[in-house]
């Protein structure tokens, strides 16, 4: 094969959903050096293992996959590497073809299943043993462990190496036909005890597992190992490269050797690319898993969660992923992405397309105090203030309103240009109400604690929004939901999971302040016909989307998808 070329690329085409660079990517370099004068005869393919929900890192090899593919008029395998049916389950094969529907990708009638070949890679087996390249071992795991020896110094032989290739096929053969207990037999390959790849000593390609599998049910108690199965898979699919991350980089050997020694006609290249790390997150399936399981968050799909599902659920769409996996790019190099370009990029996709609405997180009562008690109007208010094609609403408006509490401050500095009370010598500040009228702060009403319960305001009805006032001017305006039509809801705001500053085990530190509820929230009415997934800006708060799990009729729960600015700050 071809050495791979690190620089330049060619332009082919254009790319798919989420495409990456068609110029000076690795990937592309290589791929069409391979190529040349076939590049539809591309074949990649996605091979997760279904032991847990996909995280935004395996988002990255989907992508890449699924994109090269679809750039070089090629075609992309979606195949579950079931090999490991202790850790395996259907609920996760459905949710990771969820998850690459959601992204925007399809496989066509591509779906495999390693256990789809599970009766080919026993006789590949066999015919490794035959060959003298493979043999049954009785040590334990724990030995074989110890006989593998270190980085610096090589291991040791199976006193079970030597066994001919006819006792060798009979006990596999017996290992198949379950009559020995779990893990007391391994099948190995035979390759080379003193490789400095510690891949290459002898590695296990068989173990004994009694244990019914999601597909094949009970037929087999014999499984092969991901390291063994993975590249015949391949080869068996006839893909022509094999893109993954920088983990499998010292597999490659190893990978090769299977493919090589079964004298496959195609014969898949492996190209590793470097990992997705984004600061201060979790995507080890070990660790996502161990929180689950704990009931450190609300399942796989906790809007705190990288999953694919978590961010779906906090508000995220697949343009945004997609476009923060292509600002990220694809390089060998391994590098630690700030956690505010994941925010950004949400925010860039959600702005031209989110509705603003009004949303009170934290009320604050205000009473306007020369307004008819009985009076209520509607007010006539943009969808987006950029793009007018969303159109308008009808606001309700009355005697009664709420603010956020923070939008008032009875001793404010100079520069506060929101609601704050005159002070001798001053009088009180105009602000505008979004939409509608000036008011001014006139009473300030606290209770028996001496907590600030409600404002006493005043306001101008001559200074109507959209009413052709061109009078005096304010430096603040601010929101608002009528008292008498406000919607409640609860609003989740999200900070990260977890710190990565190793001072914890795994080198995680979870976050206790990563969510903050706020359940006494009040929103416009037109907030009620919000479906599931919808995403609104609540002016100045952020992005919410209405969160699919937790909502019911009788209660509204919005997930914070980014605040409208980074607040983000590494530890």
């Amino acid at each position: 094969m071809p050495d791979e070329r690190v620089n330049g690329g060619h332009e082919t085409g254009s790319p798919g959903p989420g495409g990456i660079s068609a110029t000076g990517n690795f990937l592309h370099a290589a791929i069409t050096e391979d190529l040349k004068g076939g590049l539809d005869r591309l074949r990649t393919r996605f091979p997760p293992e279904p032991n847990g929900y996909l995280h935004i890192g395996s988002a990255k090899a989907v992508n890449i996959n699924f994109s090269l593919a679809k750039m070089y008029g090629g075609k992309c395998n979606l195949r579950f590497d079931d090999t490991n049916p202790v850790k395996e389950d259907v609920e996760y094969v459905n949710s990771i073809m969820e998850d690459i529907r959601w992204l925007g990708y399809d496989w066509e009638d591509r779906l495999y299943y390693a256990s789809d070949y599970f009766e080919q890679l026993y006789e590949y087996a066999e015919t490794l043993i035959k060959k003298g390249r493979a043999f049954v071992c009785d040590l334990s795991a724990e030995e074989v462990r110890e006989y593998r020896g270190t980085l610096s110094a090589p291991g040791r032989e199976s006193p079970y190496r030597n066994r001919s290739a006819e006792e060798n096929l009979d006990l596999f053969r017996r290992m198949r036909a379950g009559e020995f207990p779990d893990a007391s037999r391994t099948l190995r390959a035979k390759i080379d005890m003193a490789s400095p790849n510690i891949n290459m000593r002898d590695p296990v390609i068989y173990r004994i597992a009694h244990a019914t599998h999601h597909n094949t049910g009970d037929k087999w108690c014999v499984y092969p190992m991901y390291d063994y199965a993975h590249p015949l898979e391949d080869a068996i699919e006839r893909i022509t490269h094999s893109l993954c991350s920088i983990e499998f980089e010292d597999h490659r050997p190893l990978y090769d050797w299977f493919i090589n020694e079964l004298d496959f006609e195609v014969k898949p290249r492996q190209i590793e690319f470097a990992k997705l790390r984004i600061a201060n997150t979790i995507m080890g399936k070990r660790y996502l898993r161990a929180m689950v399981e704990n009931g450190d968050v609300d399942g796989w799909d906790d809007p705190r969660m990288v999953t694919i599902s978590g961010l779906r659920r906090r508000g995220y769409t697949p343009e945004a992923l997609r476009g923060f996996l292509d600002s990220v790019g694809v390089s060998k190099a391994d590098s630690v992405v700030d956690y505010s370009l994941l925010e950004y990029a949400a925010r860039e996709d959600l702005k031209p397309r989110a509705r603003v609405v009004m949303a009170v997180l934290d009320p604050l009562k205000v009473v306007i105090t020369n307004y008819p008690e009985d009076k209520e109007e509607f007010l006539t208010i943009e969808n987006h203030p950029e793009n007018a094609e969303m159109g308008e609403r009808q606001v309700p408006f009355s005697r009664e309103l709420y603010i956020e509490r923070d939008d008032f401050m009875e001793n404010a500095p100079a520069k506060f240009f929101r609601l704050t009370p005159g002070r001798p010598g001053v009088p009180a500040p105009e602000v505008r109400l979004k939409g509608a009228y000036f008011i001014k702060c006139d009473e300030v009403i606290k209770d028996g604690a001496g907590n600030i319960a409600e404002l006493r305001c005043s306001y101008d009805p001559e200074t109507r929004s959209g009413s052709g006032f061109a009078g005096r001017k304010v430096k603040g305006t601010i929101h608002w939901v009528s008292a008498r039509r406000a919607v409640p809801v609860t609003a989740r705001l999200f900070d990260v999971l977890v710190f990565d500053d190793g001072s914890a085990p795994g080198g995680y530190r979870q976050n206790p302040n990563s969510m903050t509820v706020m359940e006494n929230c009040l929103a416009e009415p037109s907030v009620a016909e919000a479906a599931p997934e919808d995403r609104l800006q609540f002016m100045r708060s952020g992005y919410f989307c209405l969160d699919s799990k937790l909502s019911t009729k009788g209660r509204m729960v919005f997930n914070r998808t980014v605040p409208l600015k980074s607040s983000y700050k590494r530890e």
